[in-house]
C-alpha cells in the first residue's frame, strides 16, 4: 500500500490540474501526499478526511494521471490508493508502479485469512464495531493448523513476529497501554473480499496440507 520511495513525491505540491488555482492545488496536495504515504483513516485524521470527501473528485483525477485509483469507504472510514490492474494486452507497455506490491509469507497470509474470517463472524454477530483480540486469542486461531505438541514458547514467538508484520502492513494495531491487545482494522475487508472469503474453507484445507508435517 505504501510507495517504495517517498522521496519521489516531494515535487507533487508543484503540480497543477488544468482548471484549478494554485490554492486549490495546495489543498489537493494536502490530501494526496498522505494517501501516497499510506492509508488515511477518518478517526486519526478528521481534518484531512473531511478535505478528502470534499475534494474526492479532484483527487481521483489527480491520482489517475499516476496510474492509481482512489479506494474510499465512507462507512468504514478509510481511504487508500491502489495501482490499476495491468492491461489485458500483453504487448501493452507496462506502467511504472508507484504503490508497491508485497509478497507475503505463507504464515502471514494464513493469519490474515483467519483474522478476516474472525472479522466476518464478528460483524455477523452485531453489537460492537471494533474487533479486539489478545495475543493469546491469535495464538488459538492458528494453533489448530499446527502439529499437536508444538513448542508453546516458540509458537508465541512466531505469532508475535507475524503480528508485527501485519501491524506494519496496517491491518492490525496494538492498543495503547494494553500489552498484547490488538484491534483488527476494518480495512482488511478491502483486501480480503467477499469472493475470497467464500472460498475460505478450500483455502484452509490447502493451508492444513502445507502446514502438516511431511510424511516419510
Amino acid at each position: 500500500m505504501r510507495p517504495g520511495r517517498l522521496g519521489k513525491f516531494e515535487t507533487m505540491t508543484t503540480l497543477q490540474i488544468p482548471g484549478t488555482t494554485a490554492d486549490d492545488t495546495t489543498d489537493l496536495s494536502a490530501v494526496v501526499v498522505p494517501l501516497l504515504k499510506g492509508v488515511l483513516y477518518q478517526e486519526e485524521s478528521p481534518t484531512q478526511w473531511h478535505a478528502l470527501l470534499v475534494l474526492q473528485g479532484r483527487v481521483r483525477d489527480y491520482v489517475s494521471v499516476l496510474g492509481l485509483d482512489l479506494v474510499l469507504d465512507e462507512a468504514e472510514g478509510y481511504a487508500f490508493l491502489r495501482s490499476r490492474p495491468d492491461a489485458d494486452d500483453p504487448d501493452a507497455p507496462k506502467q511504472p508502479r508507484l504503490v508497491a506490491r508485497r509478497q507475503l509469507s505463507f504464515p502471514v497470509s494464513l493469519l490474515l485469512a483467519l483474522l478476516r474470517k474472525k472479522l466476518a463472524e464478528f460483524d455477523a454477530g452485531g453489537g460492537e464495531t471494533r474487533l479486539i483480540l489478545s495475543r493469546d486469542d491469535v495464538v488459538e486461531l492458528i494453533r489448530v493448523f499446527l502439529p499437536a505438541g508444538s513448542n508453546e514458547t516458540r509458537l508465541i514467538d512466531q505469532v508475535e513476529t507475524h503480528l508485527n508484520k501485519i501491524v506494519d502492513l496496517g491491518f492490525v494495531r496494538p492498543l495503547r497501554g494494553q500489552s498484547h491487545m490488538f484491534e483488527v482494522r476494518r480495512i482488511l475487508k478491502a483486501f480480503v473480499d467477499a469472493q475470497w472469503l467464500a472460498e475460505f474453507d478450500q483455502r484452509l484445507d490447502d493451508y492444513r496440507r502445507q502446514l502438516a508435517p511431511s510424511e516419510a
